[in-house]
C-alpha cells in the first residue's frame, strides 16, 4: 500500500479520523426532544437522507448507546498525528444495539457514530494523564443501508452539520473494514461490550484478527 493510500486509510477508518486541519465540527445540539418539541424515539430512526443522497446529520446521537473510546488509536506504524492527542467515542443507535445484543448482527438501518475530541492534560485540578474536551475534531458515521449500498454498508464524514456525501467505494476504509472487521464491516474487535456477545452468538467474520 502507498504512502497516500496509507494516508486515505487513516482519514477514513470508523475507529480513527483526522479531519483537514483539525478544523473543530460542532457536536450535538439540543435536548432530549426534536425539533418542534416532539419526545425523541426510542424506536430505532434508521438513516435519513437528502434528496440528493446525502445523509442527514444525526443531531442526538450522543443520546444513543456508547460502545467505545480509544485514544490516538492508528492502522499504520507512522500515524502523521504527531502532537495531536485525541479520543475517538463510538455510539450505536439504541434499537440497533439492542437487536446486535439479541442477535450478534447489525440489523438493517443500523447508523454508528465515531466522535473524535481533543485530548488535553492540563485543566481543573487534573495532576495526570489526558482528558477529552469540548473540542470536536472529527465526526463519522458509518450505515447499514443494503438496498441504496453496495456490500450494504457506507461511510459519511461530516465536517458539519450539514448533510455530508458518502465517502466514494474507492476509498481504503471500505476495503480495510471489509478484510479486517470483526463483525458485518464493523470493528466490534474494538467494543467490549459487545465483542464477547458476537463470540457467544458465533458471528465472528472469518477474516477477524488478520
Amino acid at each position: 500500500m502507498t504512502g497516500r493510500s496509507l494516508g486515505k486509510l487513516l482519514m477514513a477508518c470508523l475507529v480513527l479520523i483526522a479531519v483537514g486541519s483539525y478544523a473543530q465540527v460542532p457536536g450535538p445540539t439540543g435536548g432530549p426532544t426534536q425539533s418542534g418539541g416532539k419526545e425523541w424515539s426510542t424506536a430505532i430512526e434508521g438513516p435519513a437522507y437528502t434528496q440528493d443522497g446525502r445523509l442527514q446529520y444525526p443531531e442526538h446521537y450522543r443520546e444513543w448507546v456508547y460502545l467505545s473510546s480509544g485514544m490516538d488509536m492508528s492502522y499504520t506504524e507512522s500515524s502523521g498525528m504527531a502532537g495531536h492527542s485525541m479520543f475517538d467515542n463510538v455510539f450505536a443507535e439504541p434499537e440497533a444495539y439492542r437487536e446486535f445484543v439479541k442477535t450478534g448482527h447489525w440489523p438493517e438501518g443500523t447508523v454508528l457514530a465515531l466522535e473524535v475530541r481533543a485530548a488535553a492534560q492540563k485543566g481543573s485540578i487534573n495532576k495526570q494523564g489526558r482528558f477529552q474536551t469540548a473540542e470536536v475534531m472529527g465526526f463519522e458515521v458509518h450505515v447499514k443501508d443494503t438496498k441504496r449500498f453496495p456490500g450494504g454498508w457506507a461511510f459519511f464524514n461530516f465536517r458539519s452539520p450539514e448533510p455530508a456525501k458518502m465517502i466514494p467505494m474507492s476509498e481504503d476504509c471500505y476495503s480495510c473494514h471489509r478484510d479486517h472487521a470483526a463483525v458485518d464491516t464493523t470493528f466490534v474487535q474494538f467494543y467490549p461490550t459487545l465483542l464477547p456477545i458476537a463470540t457467544q452468538k458465533g458471528t465472528l467474520s472469518a477474516s477477524y484478527g488478520q
